[in-house]
């Protein structure tokens, strides 16, 4: 195979999906959404020291089928991001690192980011 040929570096293509690529990516994806759900945040708070008019029309926003979607999924990305900085402290003081225990803790932070988000909102309709 001459040079011209072969790529320059691998590529998605060439490897195999493994869910701690995933959750790699999800860190980096909710940390970014978490940026967004803060600025949803303060427009809320600004909302509330505006007055009642204003207020009742941010709290219908987020209170829609659209505005609930989004809060679920901002609640989501706090526990996932939460759970896989847990898991990189671990990484930081050097345990963790072979790919069993990678992909367990992996599985570990997807499964406790939905249970922790299903938990908060149970508890908070319950209330």
């Amino acid at each position: 195979m001459s040079d011209a040929q072969r790529p320059l570096s691998p590529h998605l293509d060439i490897y195999k999906w493994q869910v701690t690529m995933a959750s790699s990516i999800l860190h980096r994806a909710t940390g970014v959404g978490l940026g967004g759900g803060m600025l949803v945040l303060a427009w809320w708070l600004i909302a509330a020291a505006s007055g009642a008019d204003y207020y009742e029309m941010v709290s219908g926003l987020l209170t829609s089928i659209i505005g609930r979607i989004v809060l679920l999924a901002f609640t989501w990305a706090l526990f996932f991001h939460l759970c896989n900085g847990i898991r990189h402290l671990f990484w930081d003081i050097g345990m963790g690192y072979d790919v069993v225990t990678a992909t367990r803790s992996a599985w570990a932070v997807i499964g406790a980011s939905v249970v922790l988000t299903l938990v908060a909102w149970v508890a908070a309709y319950a209330s």
